[in-house]
């Protein structure tokens, strides 16, 4: 224990994770110590004769927690994206201590008792500021930490005290009452085995879907079936199979039902191929979700139940900006049947053009023909001015640096957990501001998708500075080859680099609040806000160069490209929508109500908005942000967000755009508070009235 790097903060610059000397064998134990150290630092908060203050009790648990904190930060960035048999096992065995651990902590009777002091003293009773992770499902542990940053730091002043201050006492009060500090007994021993057994069963969907999807890849020994496929696309399906001693190609699985190959290929029977390993993932064999998910949902709706809710998306729903299941209802059901007619107008016109059903393995591909052939632009044409090292310096970072005033630099000192991840230096005028550490490439040990993490989170409390992480799964090329993206991964750089924004410019006293720690249907707010500037005219003319005669991307196509924004919204809504609309159902599920058949609930929950070549984003069986990741009964956070991201283009329209001001203005009210305001009302000082649902149905082209 006593080399263990995690008992100690890392000597390393901000905090960053000693990579050269962690291994393996030193997480569980450092999980193990850690619990036990946090619960002894609870324990004596919670056995302290002085009477509750703020400070001997609340600031106490802020600071609590240090060696867990660290060893969660690492572990769980490898677990999801480079995963050994070594790491899955220590993640089984440590899930549910982690849901007891957390538990023991805000069942904690004594404890409770001097939250619910303070709490009285100040006035405080309500649920209102942003989610918290309680008990179970992998998704947060007690005292801080998590992948968040933020909000509006204020020490306590004579006579006074913050408002970040006063959030606090609400935040541990409402998440101890949400949590079932007031159950009785023999209720909260019920609530500990689930919440146990939840983080159990979320893990194991997590792993077996990582499994699954790799045991689906599609093994291709015909090369002639391959046209269609870009050169360094062939090349990376030819490195996968001889990663896996498999002659020919391989097409890895991404997470989304819809596989990027499918708007390339020409071979229709191989289109269909792909498309039904996306597709039956989960559904069968070894690898087979659907038990899981099942025991999930029960589970969750037993723990609504307990918690004195009807079902689980009402107890999610409580602590976010929507409030209630019926704003959630009214926003989706608004524009479900709006989409599926469009896609099914889209589909008709994708027939015509094809002169055949277009079934769900040809949309892509014929949508691709038609906005060639309709709007001059080809997507693959476009991917040589799209080069990687290209776009994230002159693009992602040059717009940072123009609204922000933010610098980079690349350093090779640090030591790192697999050599494609690479790590920068962030400073802005008034000195350095912490790490950014990004790993692009796609690999097997990797969980499909993109998403942010936190080494460090901030905290003027701890008095630590941000170092966040963005894991994305770009294809790898072969050596020397250019890495060309395509324009959606170019929107996934700057959207997942938004979240980046919101960690690094966090500016909080308590690590609670910091960053991302805020409702789940606002934190993908500032990330795509982020996306508008991969089109702003400076951005694009700086970033989109040819890669080897550095010529601009032609006028005439940036104009197409506009043109043809619009082209297949229908499709790309609907297929969103569907995915939120089935998480919607699995949560509304009474709990003397199981399900036994997982297809035909899916096939209930979308009747009437399903469209036959739109399959949804995700099904059930491989719907990993639900079953295996902290959005249940939150995804359609995404277009609920979206209300404010499109609201919010318009306000930098309208004040000049590309302005150090309106970046500065957008940092200091919204990107840095976190948690720690009242989200929506920053927003509205921010845009000076609420949230305006218009300009969102005009980008997606559902004003009707």
């Amino acid at each position: 224990m006593a080399a263990n790097p995690f008992l100690a903060p890392s000597p390393l610059p901000f905090g960053y994770p000693d990579f050269s000397a962690i291994r393996e064998e030193h997480f569980l134990p450092a999980f193990v110590e850690g619990m036990a150290r946090q619960r002894a630092e609870v324990d004596a908060i919670a056995a302290d004769p002085a009477p509750p203050t703020f400070e001997n009790t609340l600031v106490a648990l802020e600071r609590s927690g240090d060696v867990l904190r660290r060893v969660s930060a690492v572990f769980f960035v490898l677990a999801a994206s480079s995963s050994t048999e070594g790491i899955r096992a220590v993640e089984a065995e440590v899930a549910p201590l982690l849901a007891a651990h957390a538990d023991a902590i805000r069942l904690d009777p004594a404890l409770f008792a001097r939250i619910e002091a303070i709490a009285a003293e100040w006035g405080v009773g309500g649920t209102a500021g942003p989610t918290a992770a309680v008990g179970g499902d992998g998704e947060a542990a007690v005292g801080g930490g998590g992948e968040a940053a933020a909000g509006g730091a204020g020490d306590a002043a004579p006579g006074g005290r913050s408002i970040e201050d006063r959030r606090l006492v609400e935040r541990y009060h409402r998440d101890a009452v949400r949590a079932g500090a007031r159950l009785g007994q023999a209720e909260q021993e019920r609530l500990r085995a689930i919440n146990a057994e939840l983080s159990s069963l979320t893990t194991e969907f997590g792993n077996r879907l990582l499994a699954g999807a790799a045991a689906a890849a599609v093994h291709v020994t015909d090369p002639t079936q391959l046209d269609g496929l870009t050169p360094d696309a062939l090349s990376a399906a030819a490195r996968a199979a001889r990663s896996r001693g498999l002659d020919g190609h391989l097409l890895t699985l991404v997470l989304p039902t819809e596989q990027p190959a499918l708007a390339a290929l020409t071979h229709r029977e191989l289109r269909e191929r792909l498309h039904h390993a996306s597709v039956t993932r989960g559904l069968g064999g070894e690898h087979d979700t659907r038990a899981t998910l099942l025991k999930i949902v029960a589970l969750r709706a037993e723990r609504a139940r307990l918690l004195g809710h009807p079902h689980h998306a009402s107890w999610v729903v409580e602590t976010a900006t929507a409030a209630s299941t019926e704003a959630v209802d009214a926003m989706l059901h608004r524009l479900a049947p709006i989409a599926a007619a469009n896609a099914r107008a889209e589909a008709d016109d994708l027939a015509a053009a094809a002169g055949h059903p277009i079934a769900p393995w040809d949309r892509a591909f014929h949508a691709e023909r038609v906005r060639r052939e309709r709007f001059a632009v080809d997507a693959a044409a476009l991917r040589p001015y799209l080069e990687l090292e290209r776009v994230l310096h002159d693009g992602v970072f040059h717009a940072a640096h123009r609204l922000y005033g933010l610098g980079f630099a690349e350093r090779h000192d640090l030591p790192t957990y697999h050599p494609d991840v690479r790590v920068f230096d962030v400073s802005d005028e008034d000195g350095p501001l912490g790490l950014f550490v990004a790993d692009l490439y796609a690999r097997d040990t990797k969980r499909g998708g993109a998403w942010m993490n936190a080494f460090v989170s901030q905290s003027h409390l701890h008095g630590t500075r941000p170092v966040v992480l963005n894991t994305l799964n770009i294809p790898k090329p072969a050596d020397g080859e250019p890495t060309l993206l395509t324009l959606e991964l170019v929107r996934t750089l700057f959207h997942e680099f938004g979240h980046a924004l919101h960690g690094l410019f966090s500016d909080v006293r308590y690590p609670l609040f910091a960053g991302t720690a805020v409702p789940r249907d606002f934190v993908e707010y500032p990330s795509q806000v982020n996306e508008m500037w991969l089109e702003d005219p400076e951005i694009l003319a700086a970033y989109a160069r040819h890669h080897e005669t550095d010529e601009p991307l032609p006028p005439e196509l940036i104009t197409r490209i506009a043109a043809a924004r619009r082209f297949g919204e229908g499709a790309a809504t609907t297929e969103y929508l569907a995915a939120a609309l089935l998480d919607q159902a699995w949560h509304r599920l009474d709990a003397d109500a199981p399900v036994t058949d997982v297809e035909a609930f899916e096939a209930a929950a979308l009747h009437g908005v399903d469209v036959p070549s739109v399959p949804p984003r995700y099904r059930s069986t491989y719907f990993n942000h639900v079953f295996g990741g902290a959005y249940s009964a939150g995804y359609y956070s995404y277009i609920w967000s979206e209300v404010l991201d499109a609201d919010t283009v318009e306000w930098f329209t309208e004040h000049g755009g590309l302005r150090r001001e309106n970046g500065e203005r957008f940092r200091r009210e919204l990107l840095a508070r976190g948690g720690a305001v009242d989200p929506m009302a920053a927003y509205e000082g921010f845009r000076g009235r609420a949230p305006d649902v218009t300009p969102l149905l005009v980008r997606r082209g559902l004003q009707g």
